[in-house]
């Protein structure tokens, strides 16, 4: 059997986001898994590309904070658009081991009111659904699903649903870069340019970023549609250094109807509550 650490566990059953823990709150778990605290593994060296820049401690590097911005205002011009994202996580066991677990999630969107994920995993599946009214995460193997109340936007419901409930949706931040009022630039540590690489076929340019407790990267496309083809984000809170990566294929301007963002419950679906953290 596998034992996990809580905040694996925890990722798992919530999702990931950018730059911040999943589990950094007390949260409700979202599945009865078992956790049992996990020893630290030695976190190995990280093997550095030849061409790329070794910036120094805290360093800010204007040209990857600009790139940066260009790509927050580029996903901000987009109204509607799908996202399919290849993912992996790391998990580790408590003999130190770290483990990925892989998944695919499936990404609907349409600004300010429209969003539908599926989330799947080799231990979880999940779907979220926010149609400018309600917001409802259902567990289709399980058969149970939870509606509530939600703001009018996408960004104003992740908020509450962070806040109030203790749920991510994996790469949320993909709807935060895209707010003009979102500031992202002014919380990081350190931004460094890497280089050119090639991700599925795709020329992006590469950079790293620290921020808080976490180092992640990311791959822009080059041109004109600069949209982020890849991310790695590590959690230097652990000593084993677990990380989650994510490839994204994006397709701009689908046609969408409302009825992708609305949940249907089947006949036998059962509806439960969801619950809210500890005050």
């Amino acid at each position: 059997m596998l034992k996990m650490s809580p905040a694996a566990a925890c990722a798992l059953a919530l999702g990931v986001t950018l730059g911040a823990s999943a589990c950094s709150r007390k949260s409700p778990s979202a599945d009865s898994t078992a956790a049992t605290p996990a020893k630290p593994a030695a976190a190995a060296p990280a093997a550095t590309p030849a061409a790329a820049k070794t910036p120094p401690k805290d360093a800010i590097d204007p040209e990857a904070v600009q790139a940066l911005n260009r790509m927050s205002a580029y996903l901000g011009t987009l109204k509607s658009f799908e996202i399919t994202a290849d993912t992996t996580l790391d998990l580790v066991t408590d003999a130190g081991q770290r483990l990925q677990v892989g998944g695919v999630s499936h990404y609907k969107a349409r600004r300010p009111n429209g969003l539908q994920v599926d989330l799947v995993t080799d231990y979880m599946n999940r779907r979220f659904y926010f149609d400018g009214k309600q917001f409802t995460v259902y567990a289709p193997k399980l058969g149970y699903y939870a509606t509530a109340d939600a703001p009018p936007t996408i960004k104003e419901t992740l908020d509450a649903l962070y806040d109030k409930y203790g749920i991510v949706v994996p790469l949320q931040d993909l709807f935060r870069w895209g707010d003009p009022n979102g500031t992202r630039d002014d919380k990081l540590q350190a931004a460094s340019v890497i280089g050119p690489a090639i991700v599925d076929g795709v020329a992006t340019d590469h950079y790293a970023f620290r921020e808080g407790q976490h180092d992640w990267e990311v791959w822009i496309q080059q041109g004109e549609r600069p949209l982020p083809r890849k991310f790695v984000i590590v959690d230097r809170t652990d000593p084993a250094m677990p990380a989650y990566v994510a490839r994204l294929s994006w397709k701009l301007n689908p046609a969408v109807a409302s009825s992708d963002f609305t949940f249907t419950p089947g006949k036998d679906a059962k509806r439960i509550q969801l619950a809210t953290l500890a005050k």
